[in-house]
């Protein structure tokens, strides 16, 4: 339910109630300050809305509906080849399958062309959970909710299943002679020069050599690269700056300062998993390490960057580039062309605050851009690195890890240009959907309908498929053989671990075809590129004696060992700065940023990252139109206002989201939403912001008219839910108090000791298991949320479900703001169930489903319990959640049984569930251990959230073993309990955060209130 109304004329009271609040107050929503009724009634009810009520308001077809990607319906399957169905034992197993024991297979799965390693998870060879590979550089062991709802994709009823012609399902065979047909024609009648492909990025060698191979065989043939999302201005940056285009890499494990312009660098840079494990590491502090690395950020729009940022400051997009300038200027960088002054929302005493620290830490700094500034400030931040003596420290540079590097939006032009002109015969699009995502004014559906024969493969029978002669599916990354290059060019292996269930071909399979050779499996074409590299010394003999031997070591590791980009030398050309371009005028700014969950519409029907609340926001299920609480005062709307959005002709409505911390006179809109064509899950959600993006505003622009439709459109957001009205929550320290006393200010409350308590000690006598979350390195990325529902069976809900406060995710990551309205400070906390010593709910259930086991954890008894729900009641922490619905229906659905974990019960309706600490995972490492004759051991038990933690932020363990990192965690002065004065000895603790703010900015800069700190 979204309460976040506050009127235009109330804004002036919330200020003024935040500025007359004695000590640091932190708050979640606009309706918290101002209590309004709606906020106040929310809070006293007991239960979500309908709770009661038994039978479901949400009709059977709308369910189905919202249900599609995470249950897949039976009667999909129909036009696919049936596995055979063995009804004897077998003769001979096959090699190394235990019933019951999983087997793990290295994998990659590439974002924008950039690989990140993997370990796929296989139960009797069906994929069921993705992990980190600890072998690969970009991901360590660690992931991120994109990597880890991937495997939700392979199973996805919507995927594509046949070849269609005109929209009618056609064949194989007549696809084949279609194609063949057609290549001979053009290379007959012009030399191919009416060939094109479109493809995403590409960074696979394999994928490059055969394009390369074509193109030696039909000259004429001509390829396009085109990402909505794309590393342009990067590129075009480094041409400015170096006279060539070359690939940015940076060591965050060696920088004492940070100086973010725009940049998200947790999620929206290559490399971003790996720079958040090392940044996480130069910012962990304890008792024996008090040393912390600053973050500065300078942002467009409030991102997780900006919230773990120690100060921040919101400007314009169009802004940042003046900002940058000043800070040049006053760090003396040559050759640099006279700024135009600093904008609103940034002040000198600032600027010179930031220039000092950088050049007091000149060599262990970093200065980075954001993806979706000009390159001018590309350009400008590598001269301000290299001023800093930052390159070859924390920059180093590269070649270009992508595949034909250059602009993506020229190459899209030309293409389209060409398509009208009639000089395009045949266009063969792999993987994108330019329909959908190319700039409005290039109308590439009009564009399209020039091209006499059009292919599109693809995933999904899409927009663009929609307008093709002839659509071909295509196989998921777990379907098929590839390759590709990681951020620092480190070439990853993708190998399948399943039978293509639809039936779909790879790129390399079409290529092979396009180049009029046999049809070729994917395997073979893969293999053999890499046997040809063997063959020409290309590769280290000490994988092995033997190609063979060679070829199984790289699939067991998955990357080819010492295949990283070399490190380059470039200089700066004379001539770098062109001067900083006119600044727009005052009208309101429209930024295009990539949507943190669906990213640019690819993920639209994956249930998993649809109802993951998005981390600023907390939004599920649409995107929205993202403005200031003055600017929306200024322009007399609320949260949830339909408004006309209109830009350079072309229009779009959407609902208003009122946002603390967006800049005034600027609006973000999220990409990837609106979709007609991606299945049933996507389609129909949010609204189309490509519609208002033009190619010379690709990222933003200026000059947007926002018309109130007099509308309203609800929105799903779960900032309120589970709220603890004020509790002492989460705590922020200073961190120059902490390295000077030790501990941090804080209002002591009173802890009960070990005796003070009704209920008589228990003794655990063998394991103790207890978890430890440092809120000083999470980062609220929201990776742990989706690794726990892949991990534990947890189904979607759909957005009514959502609203009515009924989503089922074990954990949840609560955002609190604090300070003002318009400017506040962020802070991220993560929240499971407690496994609490005395637990509250234990008490109170009558069947006893609820229980404490021997080892300290809270179990649940899935068959005892009978939905009183008295235990979500008495529960302090809001952590239980019940299953209202049938929202895992296998009568139906026996497909998505493959997806499950077949070591976690699946729960029906009318239950309790809550997170076990996986406890299924500290059985089999137990088992494991009794094994192998020994002891389990700090680290034998890995739980799911902690695994994919990207800023190695959550620690498990035994608190009985002294030496575990977990019990380390519980001696630090920053250790607390949540709510731990209640009695209740919560085993999941926090490490509270520290804010390392520069004592040379002014006290009124952001600064934590002396007096007290706490919700």
């Amino acid at each position: 339910m979204n309460m976040q109304r506050a009127k235009s004329n109330e804004l002036a009271e919330l200020r003024a109630r935040l500025a007359s609040s004695q000590g640091k107050q932190y708050w979640r929503s606009l309706d918290e300050i101002a209590e309004t009724p709606e906020f106040v009634e929310y809070l006293q009810r007991e239960f979500p809305e309908q709770a009661s009520e038994l039978n479901d308001p949400v009709s059977r077809r709308r369910f189905m509906q919202l249900m599609g990607a995470s249950l897949a319906l039976a009667g999909a399957t129909a036009c696919t080849n049936r596995s055979v169905e063995k009804i004897v034992p077998y003769v001979h197993q096959p090699e190394n399958l235990i019933p019951g024991r999983p087997l793990y297979y290295a994998t990659s799965f590439a974002l924008g062309g950039y690989a990140v390693g993997l370990l796929a998870e296989s139960h009797m060879g069906r994929p069921t959970k993705l992990e980190g590979n600890p072998e690969h550089p970009a991901s360590l062991g660690s992931s991120d909710s994109f990597l880890q709802a991937s495997i939700l994709a392979l199973y996805d009823p919507d995927r594509s299943q046949v070849v269609r012609h005109n929209g009618r399902i056609a064949t194989w065979d007549g696809f084949l002679s279609m194609i063949g047909t057609a290549m001979a024609a053009t290379e007959a009648a012009d030399g191919g020069s009416g060939v094109r492909l479109l493809t995403q990025t590409v960074t696979s060698p394999t994928l490059v050599g055969q394009i390369s191979e074509l193109q030696a065989k039909i000259p004429g043939v001509r390829w396009h690269q085109w990402e909505p999302v794309n590393r342009d201005n990067a590129f075009a940056g480094a041409l400015a700056a170096f006279g060539e285009g070359v690939e940015t890499r940076y060591d965050f494990g060696a920088v004492d300062v940070v100086l973010s312009l725009d940049a998200d660098i947790y999620t929206d840079v290559p490399g971003s998993i790996r720079y958040t494990r090392d940044f996480a590491a130069r910012r962990r502090v304890s008792d024996d390490h008090r040393e912390m690395a600053r973050l500065y950020a300078v942002e467009s729009t409030p991102t997780i960057t900006g919230g773990s940022a120690d100060h921040r400051w919101r400007v314009r997009a169009c802004d940042v580039e003046a900002v940058a300038r000043a800070i040049a200027a006053e760090l003396g960088v040559p050759s640099l062309v006279g700024g135009q002054g600093l904008p609103a929302g940034m002040d000198h005493e600032a600027v010179v605050a930031i220039a000092e620290d950088l050049r007091a830490h000149g060599g262990h700094s970093l200065v980075v851009p954001g993806e979706g500034q000009p390159p001018a400030l590309h350009a400008l931040a590598h001269a301000l690195n290299h001023h800093l003596g930052n390159i070859g420290a924390t920059v180093v540079y590269t070649d270009p890890v992508a595949a034909n590097a250059g602009l993506q939006l020229d190459s899209l032009q030309e293409l389209v240009a060409d398509m009208n002109a009639g000089d395009v015969d045949l266009l063969v699009v792999i993987g994108g959907n330019p329909v959908y995502d190319a700039p409005a004014d290039l109308d590439f559906a009009a564009a399209l309908d020039n091209v006499p024969t059009r292919v599109h493969m693809g995933t999904h029978e899409d927009e663009t498929a929609e307008l093709c002669h002839w659509h071909v599916p295509e196989t998921h990354f777990l379907e098929a053989w590839s390759d590709a290059r990681a951020y620092d060019g480190t070439i990853s292996m993708v190998q399948p671990l399943i039978e293509p269930l639809r039936g779909g071909r790879s790129a390399h399979e079409l290529l092979a075809i396009l180049a009029s050779g046999p049809e070729r499996e994917g395997e073979r074409i893969v293999k053999s590129a890499w046997q040809r590299r063997w063959d020409n010394g290309e590769l280290s003999r000490d994988l092995g004696e033997t190609f063979d031997k060679a070829w199984r070591r790289i699939l067991h590791d998955g990357v080819v060992p010492d295949s990283q980009l070399p490190t380059r030398e470039v200089a700066l050309t004379a001539g770098w700065d062109q001067g900083q371009a006119a600044t727009p005028g005052d009208g309101i700014e429209v930024i295009f940023r990539a949507d943190p969950t669906v990213w640019d519409g690819r993920f639209a029907n994956n249930g998993w990252l649809q109802e993951t609340p998005k981390p600023i926001t907390k939004l599920t299920w649409d995107n929205a139109a993202l403005v200031s609480p003055a600017t929306a005062e200024r322009l007399g709307v609320t949260s949830e206002d339909v408004v006309a959005l209109e830009l350079d002709g072309r229009t779009v409505r959407a609902p208003i989201w009122v946002l603390p911390g967006q800049p005034d006179n600027s609006l973000t809109l999220p990409l990837g939403y609106g979709r007609r064509r991606t299945g049933r899950v996507g389609a129909g959600t949010g609204f189309d912001a490509y519609r208002l993006r033009a190619s010379g505003g690709l990222h933003f622009a200026v000059g947007l008219s926002v018309e109130s439709t007099g509308r309203r459109y609800q929105l799903a957001s779960t900032q309120m839910h589970n709220s603890m009205e004020g509790r002492d929550i989460v705590r922020v320290g200073d961190f120059h108090e902490f390295r000077e006393t030790g501990e941090i200010h804080h209002p002591h409350t009173h802890v009960p000791g070990p005796d003070e308590s009704l209920f008589p000690p228990y003794e655990y006598a063998g394991h103790s298991w207890g978890m430890s979350i440092d809120l000083n390195t999470c980062i609220g990325c929201t990776g742990c949320v989706t690794a726990c529902q892949a991990e534990n069976n947890i189904p979607i809900v759909g957005k009514d479900e959502v609203a009515n406060g009924r989503e089922m995710h074990w954990i949840r990551v609560d955002r609190y703001w604090s300070g003002d309205v318009d400017d506040p400070e962020t802070v991220f906390q993560p929240v499971a169930c407690m496994h609490c010593d005395n637990a509250p709910c234990e008490v109170v259930c009558p069947v006893a489903a609820t229980v404490h086991g021997s080892e300290g954890l809270n179990e649940m008894v899935y068959n005892r319990c009978v939905g009183t729900r008295y235990c979500a009641n008495n529960c302090p922490y809001k952590v239980r959640r019940f299953n209202f619905l049938s929202y895992t229906d296998y009568d139906e659905t026996p497909v998505m049984r493959l997806l499950q974990n077949p070591d976690v019960t699946v729960r029906s309706r009318g239950v309790m569930e809550k997170c076990s600490y996986c406890v299924q995972r500290i059985n089999v490492a137990r088992q494991d251990a009794k094994v192998e004759g020994r002891e389990l051991v700090d680290g034998d038990v890995v739980t799911a959230c902690q695994q994919a933690c990207p800023a190695q932020a959550i620690a498990f363990g035994d608190l009985n073993d002294a030496d575990s990192a977990i019990a380390a965690a519980r001696k630090e002065p920053l250790h607390y309990g949540l709510l731990a004065e209640l009695g209740t000895r919560p085993r999941t603790n926090y490490l509270a955060r520290l804010r390392n703010l520069n004592p040379t900015l002014s006290a009124d800069d952001q600064h934590l209130d002396a007096e007290d700190d706490h919700v």
